[in-house]
């Protein structure tokens, strides 16, 4: 009878312990349960992020695409320039021809006459859209920064989080929070410049 005694005494023991196991795995579980809104606040922040990382690099393309069209004008400006320029030299020899009085020179002159009043006004519409493409060029480089500097602070913040997550300290949650709000000031920031 002692050892059935022993034997339910050590049953009855051991299911304290289970008991006491559980509750605290309970307890741990309930002390811990902020976690879970950490490991959520990652996901939220990665898909901002990659967001913001689209954005950066459509900005990226912008300015190069931009840069491109303002150099093409700029290089038909120069070619303008440039046949304005013949057109100016060749007009005064034209015009002291031995010639130059023949319908045929005539013709020439006034030909070169209108191109060269031509030249101008195509020149200012073609700087004009020049400038036109270098402005939306610096506007996508201003925001291409801001938004480049948000993927980086995504990123801190994401791998703060992280931390957080293996440390246990709630502390860095906070700062991977303040910092996503600083990089979605910084998407703001772009998007509205």
């Amino acid at each position: 009878m002692n050892e059935l005694q022993t034997e339910i005494n050590e049953l009855k023991q051991f299911m304290v312990d289970l008991k006491a196991d559980r509750a605290a795995t309970k307890a741990r579980e309930k002390a811990e349960a902020w976690t879970k809104y950490v490991s959520l606040t990652v996901v939220i922040i990665a898909v901002i992020a990659a967001m913001a990382t689209q954005y950066s690099g459509k900005y990226s393309s912008q300015i190069l695409i931009n840069q491109i069209k303002a150099s093409d004008q700029w290089s038909f400006y120069e070619a303008k320039s440039i046949k304005q320029h013949l057109d100016e030299a060749a007009l005064p020899g034209l015009l002291a021809a031995p010639n130059a009085a023949t319908p045929e020179m005539q013709k020439t002159i006034h030909q070169l006459t209108a191109d060269l009043a031509r030249f101008d006004k195509e020149k200012a519409d073609i700087k004009t859209q020049a400038e036109t493409f270098e402005k939306k060029r610096d506007v996508a480089t201003v925001r291409g920064k801001h938004m480049g500097l948000a993927v980086t602070i995504f990123t801190v913040a994401i791998a703060i989080a992280s931390i957080c997550l293996v440390t246990k300290k709630k502390p860095l949650w906070f700062a991977a929070m303040i910092m996503a709000a600083f990089a979605i000031f910084k998407m703001v920031a772009a998007w509205t410049i």
